[in-house]
């Protein structure tokens, strides 16, 4: 094995989590650092003081991969309850199911369309002139036309985004599929579940390894650097050198928590997609538990706006101009000597948890090499651009 080496990582969320776990199997010593006062980073879980009910902190986390061995490896410390995440979504004074599938159309047009004549049904609604969408509206009324367009995406994204969906690209929308049969299961991967426990639980059980300390309410100092052979950064890239040319633009969500009896609307997660209601989305905590069982209930309205400082940043932005400063940032980084930085924050990528896992299980394979080739770490494994 190669000398024992010390490491800091910065930030206890799911990349330092599961690269400190790593390193530390491989008989070198962890510190982790954390800025919070919790583990788990944006998927941190607690229970309510009210209700008794687990709640997703910072909104809703369902975990859903097709990556085998990522299943197998969080599977490890935490069992999973199957789970299918169902969405409502409520436009027009009316409920329909999501992603949009042969019973939303059905439902919005008051039809009862098979699949192939409501594929085709669709066709006839969609904007056909449009040969090669840029932005978000064009690909929307490409494949559903105005009426659904107008219903189910543009209000909703006004608010998720701050901006017209015609400033949009259109990559965003590939995102979200329009299904052709009655399947309402949000994800279609292999293997879908939530962490019994919730997921702090899982993560807690990750840094339970005596090569590994913990310090929760600690922001990282830069003489933190001068005590370890290498700092690991999984904040965001920007902060690493103070913002000192600008800020990577983000949104982040407010939610306001409110209690109510027994069931109050009869999902996880309903979105509210007219423009006039200022919200984006109503979660209601226990069914993301359905094995548990509570007399009341925990819901959350969640509203979208642009991350300040301060501020928990949860979507990056990504438009040219984020993108300009990003390549800047970069640059820097890779001139940068004995950091390497990593996760969503790191590299300024929307990253679902299966991918930052993924992610981390592969820098800590590239660290070992490099240690057992004797060769520089890279300040990314997971390039940003």
């Amino acid at each position: 094995m190669a000398q024992q080496r010390e490491y800091l990582v910065v930030g206890a969320g799911l990349s330092g989590a599961v690269l400190g776990r790593e390193l530390a199997e491989a008989g070198h010593r962890v510190r982790i650092v954390e800025a919070r006062n919790h583990i788990a980073g944006n998927c941190h879980t607690e229970r309510d003081a009210e209700t008794g009910v687990l709640v997703h902190v910072y909104g809703p986390h369902i975990f859903h991969t097709n990556d085998t061995e990522v299943w197998e490896y969080v599977s490890r410390f935490e069992q999973f309850r199957p789970y299918k995440n169902r969405v409502k979504a409520q436009t027009g004074g009316r409920v329909f199911s999501l992603p949009m599938n042969l019973l939303t159309i059905n439902q919005f047009f008051g039809k009862t369309l098979r699949p192939d004549d409501a594929r085709a049904f669709i066709e006839t609604q969609a904007d056909l002139s449009i040969t090669d969408p840029q932005s978000f509206e064009d690909q929307a009324l490409r494949f559903v036309g105005p009426a659904l367009y107008e219903a189910f995406f543009k209000g909703y994204t006004q608010k998720q985004w701050g901006c017209h969906p015609r400033e949009l690209p259109a990559s965003i929308l590939k995102r979200l599929p329009v299904r052709f049969n009655y399947n309402d299961d949000y994800f279609a991967h292999r293997f879908q579940g939530i962490p019994e426990a919730g997921y702090t639980a899982m993560v807690a059980r990750m840094l339970d390894h005596p090569g590994i300390t913990v310090a929760l309410n600690t922001p990282y100092d830069p003489a933190m650097a001068d005590t370890v052979d290498h700092v690991f950064w999984s904040g965001p890239l920007d902060g690493w050198f103070g913002y000192d040319i600008g800020r990577l633009g983000y949104r982040t969500l407010d939610f306001e928590r409110f209690t109510a009896p027994g069931d109050w609307q009869g999902c996880a997660v309903m979105n509210y997609c007219d423009a006039d209601v200022p919200w984006t989305r109503i979660t209601e905590h226990k069914h993301f538990a359905p094995w548990e069982t509570h007399e009341g209930s925990v819901l959350y309205r969640e509203f979208s706006r642009a991350a300040e400082p301060g501020d928990t940043p949860f979507y990056p932005i990504r438009m040219v101009e984020e993108k300009a400063l990003l390549g800047q940032y970069t640059a820097r980084a890779r001139a940068e000597r004995g950091v390497t930085f990593m996760g969503r924050l790191g590299t300024y990528r929307y990253l679902d948890m299966d991918v930052t896992i993924r992610e981390a299980l592969d820098a800590a394979r590239g660290v070992l090499t490099c240690l057992s080739q004797d060769t520089k770490i890279p300040a990314f494994f997971s390039q940003p651009t």
